[in-house]
């Protein structure tokens, strides 16, 4: 159902992202939550899952669509806060590794479109709240805070000194659930109909 050439071109994006990202960041780089749904829209497509799909969508849409508005705000507007794209506008970085972010404008375009073509699998949200607490606890335990990875060790993109709290591990799971995928999963609900 779903088209070949989008299959290869975007198995080809995704690897090549990772692989960048490997040589760069490291593996641990792959815990983002942006990350782990590029790595995952790579079997939902193949395998044209709406179940896969439903889960990338509640875990990251949201998020990955304030990504883009923030980006085109910049771009429109100038505004320049820190944000989720302040590296984007890093002069330190260079072009060709912050090119290679755009994946952030493809991610959602593609799982919305996805949605449309497979429906929305509203088993999801369980499949999401168990791949979102292991993701996050383990971005916890095995990244270093000053990578500050999904945000574990504090707001914002800044990196940290020292490991959070346990106690801010379990705020920050409760907060993903309760306010980001939580709503998502009624949205989509109501957006899109079942596979």
């Amino acid at each position: 159902m779903l088209p070949l050439w989008l299959k290869l071109a975007y198995t080809a994006l995704a690897a090549a992202v990772l692989i960048v990202y490997w040589f760069r960041y490291g593996p641990a780089n792959y815990l983002w939550l942006s990350d782990v749904a590029l790595i995952l829209l790579v079997p939902a497509l193949w395998l044209e899952s709406a179940l896969l799909t439903s889960v990338v969508a509640v875990g990251t849409l949201a998020l990955e669509l304030f990504w883009v508005v923030d980006l085109l705000a910049r771009l429109l507007f100038g505004h320049r806060s820190r944000g989720l794209t302040g590296y984007m506008f890093d002069t330190a970085l260079p072009l060709w590794l912050r090119g290679v972010s755009l994946f952030h404008l493809v991610l959602p375009a593609l799982t919305i479109w996805m949605l449309f073509a497979l429906g929305y699998d509203s088993r999801a949200l369980p499949g999401m709240l168990i791949l979102g607490w292991i993701v996050l606890a383990a971005s916890w335990r095995f990244t270093n805070p000053q990578k500050n990875i999904n945000w574990v060790h504090g707001i914002g993109g800044g990196p940290r000194s020292a490991r959070a709290s346990p106690g801010r591990l379990l705020a920050l799971m409760c907060a993903y659930s309760l306010l980001v995928w939580l709503p998502t999963h009624w949205l989509l609900t109501w957006l899109f109909p079942a596979p």
